[in-house]
C-alpha cells in the first residue's frame, strides 16, 4: 500500500508542476490525486470504517481551513468592489521598483504577525494588482510575499498555524518566541530581497491607478463608501486573532463572523440602490468572484498529504529522521526543507510526539528551531505553505517560475535565518 500510495502522490505532484506543458488546470489534478490517494488507502485497509473516521476527522480540520480562505478571499474581494484599496495605493508615492518591493515586503511581513500569513498574502496580492501592471514583475513581487509572509508568520503566535500549534499545545510562550524568531525570521526575508530587488534594472513601474477592465461596466463607490468598507475589512480581519484568543474557537469562525458583519452592513449601505448596483456591491457578488478553483486546488492538495498522515508514513519518516541522523538541530532544518513538499503541520505535529515536554519543556530551543524552519521552509517552493497556494492560485504562477526564478533565493534565506539562530543561541548561552 505505501508504495502505491506514494507513486499516486508523486505522479500527483509531477502534473502540478508540468501543468502548462500537460495543459491541465492543476486544481483538477488536485483534486483528483486527493481523492485517489484516499482510495488507495481505504481498499489496502483492514478496517475500512476506521479509514472513514480518519477521512472525517481531517476534513473537519481542511475544512476550517477552506472556510477561512474563502472568507477572507470574499473580504478583499469587496473591498476590492468599492475601490477601497485605491485609499492605499495613492499613498504609494515612489514609482522606484526596487523601493516598492522593500517596502511591500517589510509591510508584509509586519503584517502577516499581527493577522496571519495566508490573509496578508491575500491582501497583499489583491494591492500589487493595483499598483503592478506588467505580469513578469508582478510574479517577482508575489514571490517576495510569500517569502515575507511566511518569515513574519514564523515568529508570531497567532501569524502561522505552526506556531499556533506550539503555542496552543504549551511549547513555546508568545513574548520568549517573538523575541528569539524575530532577528532569524528577518535575515530570512532579508536575504531573498536584497537579491531578488536586483532582478529590476529599471527603475519605474507602471501604475495600475486607471485601468478599466475592457467589457465589464465600471462601478464607482463614493469616497465615504470607499474608506467605510476599507476599514470594517481591515477590523473584520483584524478581529480574527483576538476572536480565536478569546473564544478558543477556530480562526475560521471569527472569518466567518467579520464576513457575515460586513454583508449585514453592505445590505444596509446599499438598500436604496437598484438591485444591479446592490448585487455587485454585496458579499453575495464578491463569493461568486472569488477564485473557487484556487480553494478546489487547496482541497486536493491538503486531502493528498492527509492520506500520508492518517496512514502513519509522515510519523514513520519522523522516528527514522530521528533514529538515522540524530543531531536534533539538522532534524529541524530537515523538517523545515520537507514542509517545502509535505504541509508543515502534520510534520509539526509528527515533532510534537518525538519530543514531549516532560524531557523538552516549554521555551526548549527546540521548539523556537522548530516554529522556526517550519515557518520559513514552505517558501522554499510555492506549494509549501498555504500563503504560496494563495498566491498561485490567485496569479496563476507557474510551479518551474518558482522553481528558476525564487525558490533559490528562497533557500538561501532560509538556511541564513537558520544558521543566525543558531549562532545567536550559541552566543548568548
Amino acid at each position: 500500500m505505501t508504495s502505491l500510495l506514494l507513486v499516486f502522490f508523486f505522479l500527483g505532484y509531477l502534473a502540478i508542476i508540468f501543468e502548462q506543458t500537460l495543459k491541465i488546470n492543476k486544481a483538477a489534478t488536485a483534486v483528483m490525486t486527493g481523492v485517489l490517494c484516499w482510495t488507495v488507502y481505504i481498499f489496502f485497509s483492514e478496517n475500512h470504517q476506521q479509514v472513514v473516521t480518519q477521512l472525517m476527522h481531517q476534513l473537519s480540520d481542511i475544512s476550517g481551513i477552506l472556510f477561512f480562505l474563502m472568507g477572507a478571499m470574499a473580504i478583499v474581494e469587496l473591498i476590492d468592489r468599492h475601490d477601497g484599496f485605491n485609499i492605499i495605493t495613492r499613498q504609494i508615492q515612489t514609482k522606484n521598483k526596487r523601493k516598492l518591493l522593500w517596502v511591500l515586503s517589510l509591510i508584509t511581513f509586519l503584517a502577516s504577525a499581527v493577522l496571519d500569513n495566508l490573509t496578508t498574502a491575500i491582501v497583499m496580492v489583491s494591492l500589487l494588482r493595483k499598483l503592478v501592471h506588467q505580469k513578469e514583475d508582478r510574479l517577482f513581487f508575489c514571490g517576495m510575499v510569500i517569502i515575507a509572509a511566511n518569515a513574519g508568520g514564523a515568529f508570531s503566535p497567532i501569524g502561522d498555524v505552526t506556531t499556533s500549534m506550539l503555542w496552543i499545545g504549551g511549547q513555546i510562550t508568545s513574548g520568549h518566541i517573538i523575541q528569539i524568531l524575530f532577528i532569524p525570521s528577518l535575515i530570512s526575508l532579508l536575504v531573498p530581497l536584497v537579491f531578488l530587488s536586483k532582478h529590476f534594472k529599471t527603475s519605474d513601474y507602471e501604475s495600475r491607478h486607471s485601468e478599466k477592465v475592457s467589457g465589464e461596466k465600471i462601478l464607482s463607490s463614493t469616497t465615504w463608501e470607499q474608506h467605510l468598507i476599507l476599514y470594517a475589512g481591515i477590523f473584520a480581519l483584524l478581529f480574527v486573532p483576538i476572536f480565536k484568543t478569546y473564544t478558543n474557537l477556530p480562526p475560521f469562525m471569527g472569518i466567518l463572523f467579520g464576513l457575515g458583519a460586513l454583508w449585514i452592513l453592505t445590505e444596509i449601505l446599499h438598500k436604496k440602490k437598484n438591485e444591479e448596483i446592490k448585487s455587485s456591491y454585496s458579499v453575495a457578488g464578491a463569493l461568486q468572484r472569488i477564485d473557487v478553483p484556487s480553494i478546489l486546488f487547496f482541497l486536493g492538495i491538503l486531502l493528498a498529504i492527509a492520506s500520508l498522515e492518517s496512514a502513519g508514513m509522515l510519523q514513520q519518516l519522523a522516528a527514522y529522521m530521528r533514529l538515522q541522523v540524530g543531531n536534533e538541530d539538522i532534524i529541524v532544518m530537515l523538517i523545515g526543507l520537507l514542509s517545502a513538499v509535505i504541509d508543515n503541520v502534520p510534520l509539526v505535529a509528527a515533532a510534537k510526539g518525538m519530543y514531549p515536554l516532560l524531557h523538552y519543556p516549554t521555551d526548549h530551543r527546540l521548539w523556537e528551531f522548530i516554529a522556526y524552519c517550519a515557518g520559513t521552509g514552505g517558501s522554499i517552493l510555492v506549494i509549501g505553505s498555504a500563503a504560496g497556494v494563495a498566491v498561485m492560485g490567485m496569479e496563476k504562477i507557474d510551479f518551474l517560475w518558482y522553481v528558476k526564478k525564487i525558490s533559490l533565493w528562497a533557500l538561501l534565506g532560509y538556511f541564513s535565518g537558520a544558521f543566525a539562530y543558531m549562532g545567536l543561541q550559541w552566543f548568548f548561552s
